[in-house]
């Protein structure tokens, strides 16, 4: 849970040198937790700014990174997102983003709570393939939200994946539906930042403790995903099959346990590990046995294992 985006990050950004932590903000602020961004303390122009230096430099350093581009990727007001789609998914069918649960724009979801069929008129900034805005979306209602197990919302825009592609030329990028598997090469796009992180799956934490909240089979980065506030929610993409395979959200700042902004990794046993520097991302692979014909979500369905309301 991070608020990293204060005066000395505006000059850092501006200056092309990429990004580094910041203070913490309160808990009951939805800017304050995981990777999303406090709005407040800087703007689209930045955003933009800092995008051309920062991706030159991933794509120099990791050219892996090249494989993955923005296509799909939108921003939020304080957090990342993508449009995204599932195997079955047809080109008439009302376009879904997903991003975090606790970047609602309603404030975090508490433990064990559950949000379903929530009208919403929320944006989005549709990105192309080299980061540029091309559009903007908006919402008709959040389809589902929740903090508990996972991290994960869907919103249901009010233009289908047929009319983005013939607008915009963008198509919604793809959800795997099988688990992801350790060491396979991932990119985490984020379209808060316009900015790529190439790293590989390191493995699963059995469950994941930040604050009141627990997160069950989460992903864990190696250390060159070195994610920052305002990339919660972004996409997590296998770099061989372009799919998303989780979604970004947490990471341990500090090293402190358990807490806010320092999740901890509790195994099997109850035993607890401290990964400082350390970031996460939920698994997304289950999801799509939740969405049906039209994408209609639902939670008794099949293989569906999203908690319930």
């Amino acid at each position: 849970m991070r608020k990293p985006l204060g005066a000395a990050l505006l000059a850092l950004a501006i200056a092309g040198a990429g990004a580094v932590p910041a203070a913490a903000a309160p808990v009951n602020s939805a800017e304050s937790f995981g990777k999303s961004a406090d709005t407040d303390s800087v703007t689209s122009l930045v955003r933009d700014t800092v995008t051309s230096t920062t991706e030159s430099l991933n794509q120099v350093l990791n050219p892996k990174v090249q494989a993955v581009n923005f296509a799909g990727t939108v921003s939020l007001s304080n957090c990342s997102g993508s449009v995204v789609r599932f195997s079955d998914s047809e080109d008439n069918d009302p376009a879904l983003v997903m991003s975090n649960g606790h970047c609602l724009e309603t404030g975090m979801p508490g433990p064990g709570e559950v949000v379903v069929d929530r009208a919403s008129s929320r944006t989005f900034g549709l990105l192309n393939a080299s980061g540029s805005r091309v559009a903007n979306l908006r919402a008709d209602k959040l389809v589902y939200g929740t903090m508990t197990d996972t991290d994960v919302s869907f919103y249901q825009l009010t233009t289908t994946y047929g009319q983005i592609k013939s607008s915009y030329g963008i198509d919604a990028l793809t959800m795997a539906e099988t688990h992801p598997v350790a060491g396979t090469a991932i990119t985490v796009a984020s379209g808060y930042w316009k900015r790529l992180y190439s790293c590989n799956i390191d493995g699963f934490a059995y469950r994941l403790k930040e604050g009141d909240w627990t997160f069950k089979d989460s992903v864990r980065y190696t250390s060159a995903c070195n994610t920052i506030g305002g990339t919660s929610g972004s996409p997590v993409i296998d770099q061989s099959t372009n799919k998303v395979v989780a979604v970004n959200n947490t990471g341990n700042e500090d090293g402190q346990r358990c807490t806010v902004n320092n999740p901890c990794e509790v195994d099997e046993s109850g035993n607890v590990t401290v990964r400082q520097g350390i970031n996460y991302a939920q698994q997304t692979y289950q999801i799509p046995a939740c969405f049906g014909v039209d994408n209609k979500l639902d939670l008794n369905a099949s293989g569906c294992a999203l908690p319930k309301p």
